[in-house]
C-alpha cells in the first residue's frame, strides 16, 4: 500500500558552522573606554577639591552628574568589549 506523502519526513541536516573569526574590537575603543572612565574620575574629583567652582563654575553640583555621566558611558562600553 503507497504511503501518504504527509507522512515522509526530510532527512535532518545539521545547520552550517560559521567559519568567521573572533569579533575584535577596533584598536580605539579600549583607550576611549578607560579615558573616559578616567575623565569622569577626575572631573568628580576636581568639582569636589575646588567646592564645585570647576570645572564648570556657574552650573555648582551638576559638574558631579557630568562626571557621573562619563563614568557611566566608560562602563556602558565594556558591555560592548571583546
Amino acid at each position: 500500500m503507497p504511503e501518504s506523502r504527509s507522512r515522509k519526513k526530510a532527512t535532518y541536516t545539521p545547520p552550517t558552522e560559521k567559519s568567521a573569526g573572533p569579533k575584535v574590537n577596533p584598536p580605539w575603543f579600549v583607550p576611549t573606554m578607560l579615558g573616559l572612565m578616567i575623565l569622569g574620575l577626575v572631573w568628580i574629583v576636581v568639582t569636589y577639591l575646588s567646592r564645585s567652582q570647576y570645572p564648570i563654575p556657574g552650573i555648582h553640583q551638576w559638574n558631579l552628574a557630568i562626571g557621573a555621566v562619563f563614568i557611566v558611558l566608560g562602563f556602558g562600553m565594556t558591555t560592548r568589549w571583546r
